[in-house]
């Protein structure tokens, strides 16, 4: 959203400069330099720098503005449909685990108010694909920075009608407060969302607990023998005390899949701004815990991801 807001704001500056330069060049007044006009192009206002060059009929002989500007909106095109794809292109990657039943969960994590579609369709139609027993959500369905709760509450509605859904919150949920963010909350429960901060939940053959994000030094301990063991949690380099709370399997997100992931070397940088986080996706294993992270949907601190599409985690217990 950040980025789009940019690209917004930046071709409505660069078409407005070129208006007004060509109003000030009319009536002799001091003019808007050339390298200003240049420069808004170069950082993403190519295309309202090609609109005030044809609507306003100014600068079009000059071979630096007719050149110079088409190419960088040749360039600013390419550049938005690589990102778009590159933050759109929903993948699914499917976990196996192997017990005495079977079951099939759908892990979401980290939405940060993403769109996906007219509400939210594509997401939950790829939901609806797999064909889950339950839906966890694992925290930052909604981001503290651009709080648009509805696009969150969309994702919800929908979510419930494929299966129940059980949601723990993140970071960013812990630093909001306030009356909407309560109304929020009351909202997506009563669409039927089970919201299980601190909780324990007794499904068939699973003892499912959601961890509270801004006290980790109380993770519940699992208290079954006979169930498999989830544990819900955001963050996952607290894995000791989930591995200290006896759970079988922990999933997890925060990390965004290292925003940017380099060949060879990984993610790039954590929502914590440490380089090359060490847990930023995937399967590990804890002496008997295995840890999946999510590298979720969204973004926040960075507003693009690249060779890092947008992921939904199936875990398949059979």
């Amino acid at each position: 959203m950040f980025l789009v807001l940019y690209l917004v704001l930046v071709n409505v500056a660069a078409f407005l400069l070129f208006g007004i330069d060509k109003k000030k060049a009319e009536n002799g007044k001091y003019r808007i330099s050339e390298a200003t006009l240049i420069a808004f192009s170069i950082v993403g206002g190519a295309l309202g720098a090609f609109l005030g060059m044809r609507i306003f009929h100014h600068k079009t002989k000059k071979k630096k503005f007719y050149i110079t500007v088409p190419v960088f909106l040749v360039l600013l095109i390419i550049a938005c449909i690589f990102c778009l794809y590159q933050n759109y292109h929903i993948v699914v990657t499917e976990y196996e685990y192997e017990a005495g039943f079977d079951y099939r969960v759908v892990q979401i994590s980290d939405f940060h108010n993403q769109l996906f579609g007219f509400n939210q369709g594509t997401i939950l139609k790829k939901i609806k694909e797999q064909k889950p027993d339950i839906i966890v959500v694992t925290g930052d369905a909604v981001d503290s920075t651009h709080t648009c709760y509805q696009f969150t509450e969309d994702f919800f509605e929908g979510a419930v009608e494929i299966a129940p859904v059980y949601y723990i919150t993140g970071n960013h949920e812990v630093r909001m407060h306030g009356e909407r963010y309560d109304e929020y909350i009351n909202n997506i429960e009563n669409l039927g969302v089970h919201f299980i901060d601190g909780q324990k939940v007794e499904l068939d053959n699973i003892q499912l607990i959601g961890t509270l994000d801004n006290n980790m030094d109380s993770v519940p301990k699992f208290d079954t023998d006979n169930k498999l063991k989830m544990l819900l949690a955001h963050e996952p380099n607290d894995y000791e005390k989930y591995e200290e709370s006896g759970a079988d399997i922990v999933l997890t997100g925060h990390v965004h899949g290292g925003q940017i992931i380099i060949p060879g070397k990984g993610g790039l940088f954590s929502p914590d701004f440490g380089f090359f986080p060490e847990l930023y996706e995937g399967e590990h294993q804890f002496g008997n815990t295995t840890m999946i992270i999510s590298r979720g949907l969204g973004n926040s601190v960075a507003p693009v991801r690249i060779n890092n599409y947008p992921e939904i985690v199936v875990l398949d217990i059979h």
